[in-house]
């Protein structure tokens, strides 16, 4: 029997897809759902959420599949879905609203709006009926439907109020001014270091986020602290990377991780995989690794890499963005549970493992008989008797205890690895949500163009000049505007101001990678795209959203550096780099008004923000440039480069004035003035746009650049 379709069925998001079939007569966001509230004089049941969320799985199994709970929606609503990745903009909103009236907030979001859009109630998950002293999502609906026909008015005054009262909140404009101060990086050092686990590496206690926004502020703490607190901030930064790399949120057959950890020691982890995450960390562990050279930390970032490249890449080049925490339980077993496809049982591995394999596997890996996940870090049960691999003891450690060589440890991990990832690789996979997002492609971009300068790996450098040309080709109108997502062919909307932000900062990545002048004429031409699309002209911030789509009431700011960091601290970052490169006050002065209108935040909280702490950091310190005048294929002109991105200076400009072909672009007035000695790669170190006097001698270049450091 063909099935009844609902009006999602030629959406492009996979989490609209994945409910085209509910019996919810469903509508995507857009003028005939509002069309029809209206028009029938109904409020409009609004659900938010995205194709790899396990609560969203679940309310749409318990509710949407229910023919009793889809005739009251269809009779008493009308019912609009949204992903909240292809619109955050229509999330952060209705957000907004949940937080402030529930004071917390979560997908699936269930939101009731009037038929213009304003929110009067809302929550998150519902179960379908009354359970656990919680309201069931049947009764709560009964109770909207009775409460519209006897009391329209008080609904929809209700609404009203609501909405003018989100709205004072977000119109506080600041009258700061920019303070040349470094007072609320020291405060949001002593923050992060009482909250600090010296332990278990991270922040507080259970469950526990990655957040490397945290990670990049403690990284520039350190390098500008020369001795003051700057071990310490060192130290946090790696234990945390080091017990992640060691823990179960990191998948160490597959490579990548997972998006959290239910408990404090990063061993049971949320098992969604997202590509924002995969970007941002293997950035952090290259971080780790150039200040340290300790290759632990490259070999995790490649082993990130080694994931995306292999699960997460369209073959045109563009990133998917993640990959489902649950999967069917085998080819058999349909149901779905989460984590089946990561887990294992420690017979399984005895049947595929030689035993001496097999023990060497289970003794770094705390494989046990009975299963390896303590029971208060699993309250369902649904990891009893299961494994989740976690990295117990070292090489070294496993060499001792077995009465091996370190070499034969190696040896034997490396073979069960392999047979095992073999295995696994069979197992029924995880739904890949596999819609290309512009910001998130930015952040991927950025960390393939970063290892590429790090590591000197051609084939990170190709990765990230093939994702910017998808972008470019796949994600821009006819305007030349960015466009928020692509999947099979681009979607309808535009760009939001994280996709201009991501994305210009990609660019910047791939300058200082490539040295190619397109990527700053692009990052520039972006940039002014971006202020005429979102610009905030009253305070210097940017909107997320533009003013174009009629049925979002509010145009909403992101102040919060969480999983992702803000639009307006990369923007901030991006204009600073900017104005640095060309040599332009008014960009340095607006990044300077997003630093001024961050100032309350800034002040009473610092923690939220650790990306904005990023850019007052690089504002605080004089303008530095490193130029190289030379042959941008030549093997000395590379070998200068190299010694000069060779350490962790993340103050530091590099320009790179190619003498084998004329200079052409927004470059050009700015690298006029430098000229090579004796048509040898040639070296300017400048401060305040004040240069030292030039050198070709690579231990001058050492030498000069060391002293800055000191």
């Amino acid at each position: 029997q063909a099935q009844t379709l609902n009006h999602l069925a030629h959406e492009k998001s996979p989490y609209l897809l994945q409910h085209k079939t509910n019996p919810v007569d469903w509508y995507p966001w857009g003028a005939e759902a509002f069309e029809k509230a209206r028009k029938e004089n109904k409020p409009i049941f609004l659900s938010i959420g995205y194709s790899t969320c396990h609560w969203c799985h679940v309310m749409a199994h318990e509710s949407f599949e229910n023919p009793d709970i889809a005739k009251i929606l269809n009779d008493s609503f009308v019912s609009i879905k949204v992903d909240r990745e292809e619109r955050p903009d229509v999330d952060r909103v209705y957000m907004a609203f949940v937080q402030a009236t529930t004071g917390s907030g979560g997908w699936p979001m269930s939101v009731w709006l009037t038929p213009d859009g304003k929110p009067f109630l809302g929550g998150t998950y519902f179960p379908p009926e009354d359970r656990y002293g919680r309201a069931g999502f049947k009764s709560v609906l009964h109770r909207i439907a009775g409460t519209w026909k006897e009391d329209q008015k008080g609904i929809l005054d209700q609404g009203t109020h609501v909405l003018a009262a989100l709205r004072e909140s977000l119109e506080k404009s600041s009258d700061e001014t920019f303070k040349k101060s470094a007072d609320p990086l020291n405060t949001a050092f002593a923050q992060l270091a009482g909250n600090f686990d010296q332990k278990n590496g991270g922040f507080g206690g259970s469950p526990k986020f990655p957040r490397p926004v945290v990670l990049n502020f403690l990284f520039r703490y350190y390098a500008d602290q020369k001795g003051k607190h700057s071990d310490e901030a060192l130290q946090m930064a790696l234990t945390t990377l080091k017990k992640m790399a060691a823990g179960g949120m990191h998948d160490h057959l597959g490579g990548g991780f997972h998006r959290y950890s239910v408990d404090a020691i990063w061993h049971v982890p949320h098992f969604e995989k997202m590509l924002y995450d995969q970007a941002q960390l293997a950035s952090s562990y290259l971080d780790a690794f150039q200040i340290t050279h300790d290759p632990q930390y490259a070999e995790t970032a490649r082993s990130i890499f080694s994931y995306v490249l292999r699960d997460m890449t369209h073959a045109d080049g563009g990133f998917y963005s993640a990959e489902d925490a649950d999967s069917a339980i085998s080819a058999e077993n349909h149901e779905h549970a989460e984590g089946a496809f990561y887990v294992w049982d420690e017979k399984e591995i005895q049947s595929l493992l030689k035993p001496e394999t097999a023990g060497v596997f289970n003794y770094i890996y705390g494989v046990k008989p009975h299963g390896n996940v303590m029971p208060d870090s699993d309250p369902h049960g649904e990891f009893t008797g299961k494994n989740i691999l976690i990295q117990r003891h070292s090489i070294a450690e496993a060499g001792k205890a077995l009465k091996m060589s370190e070499e034969e440890v190696t040896r034997a991990l490396a073979q069960s690895k392999e047979t095992l990832f073999s295995v696994r690789d069979k197992r029924p996979r995880p739904h890949r949500d596999d819609k290309i997002l512009t910001a998130w492609n930015g952040l991927m971009i950025s960390a393939f163009a970063k290892a590429y300068r790090i590591l000197g790996d051609e084939q990170y450098r190709d990765t990230a000049l093939k994702a910017a040309d998808f972008v470019l080709k796949n994600l821009r109108d006819k305007n030349g505007h960015l466009l928020r997502t692509w999947r099979d062919s681009p979607g309808t909307i535009g760009g939001f101001a994280e996709d201009y932000a991501f994305f210009i900062q990609a660019s910047l990545d791939l300058y200082e990678a490539t040295f190619d002048p397109r990527w700053m004429d692009l990052a520039f031409s972006l940039q002014e795209q971006q202020d005429a699309l979102f610009l905030d002209t009253k305070d210097g911030t940017y909107f997320s959203n533009t003013a174009n789509d009629p049925f979002v009431i509010l145009r909403m700011k992101e102040d919060y550096d969480g999983a992702e960091p803000s639009a307006n601290s990369i923007s901030a970052m991006n204009l600073l780099r900017l104005g640095r490169i060309l040599h332009r006050d008014t960009l340095e002065e607006h990044a300077q008004k997003i630093l001024a209108a961050a100032t309350p935040l800034l002040t009473s909280g610092p923690t939220a923000i650790p990306q904005m702490l990023c850019a007052l950091d690089f504002a605080l310190h004089a303008p530095e440039q490193a130029v190289i005048v030379g042959d941008r294929s030549a093997q000395d002109t590379q070998q200068m480069l190299k010694t000069v991105q060779a350490d962790y200076l993340p103050n530091l400009v590099v320009l790179l004035k190619n003498t084998a072909k004329p200079q052409e672009g927004i470059l050009t007035k700015e690298l006029e003035p430098f000229t090579s000695t004796e048509g040898k790669p040639t070296f300017y170190l400048c401060e305040n746009f004040t240069c030292q006097a030039p050198t070709t001698e690579i231990k001058e270049v050492i030498a000069a650049l060391k002293k800055r450091k000191q």
